[in-house]
Parts: structure tokens; sequence; C-alpha cells
């Protein structure tokens, strides 16, 4: 193996699944302004994710609309004058 290509920064740190509020905790290097007081007792740093294994589909077996940034939204905004100019 090659010497110095991995991190030495390692940290316990906590992910949070954002969509059903499951969160474990691991160790990382990723780092967070934010933090967030587990089960121990101790704070540790929180990284939120919007999707993990406990939501995604393929693991759950279950199809689930995920659309936390608007995206349909936005696009509909976007495209609503050339909706309605179709319409009439």
């Amino acid at each position: 193996m090659k010497k110095d290509i991995h991190p030495k920064d390692y940290k316990f740190v906590v992910f949070k699944d954002m969509s059903n509020d499951y969160a474990f905790l691991t160790r990382s290097t990723a780092k967070s302004k934010e933090t967030i007081k587990w089960e121990d007792g101790n704070e540790y740093p929180l990284i939120k994710l919007e999707i993990s294994h406990t939501s995604h589909p393929f693991f759950t077996g279950k199809m689930k609309f995920v659309d936390t940034a608007g995206r349909v939204d936005k696009f509909k905004s976007r495209y609503q004058k050339h909706y309605d100019k179709n319409k009439q």
C-alpha cells in the first residue's frame, strides 16, 4: 500500500437521514458546523443526509418521491407560461 494517502483526522460523527430521522454514529473525516447530542450523552458533529439506506427505494422496496430541493416546483414555474400558451 502507498504511504500517507489516507487522512489521519478521523473522528466520531453522527449522520442523520432527514427524511425519516434515522441517525447513526461512525468515524469520518467529514466536517460540520452543527452538533447533536447522541445517546451516550456526548456531543458530536452532525452531517445531514437527504437519503440513506433506511429511505432509499432500492433498500426499502417502496417507491417514494423525494423532492427536498423543490425541483418540480422550480420546473413548473419556469415553464408555466409555455403551459398557459398551449392551453389557450
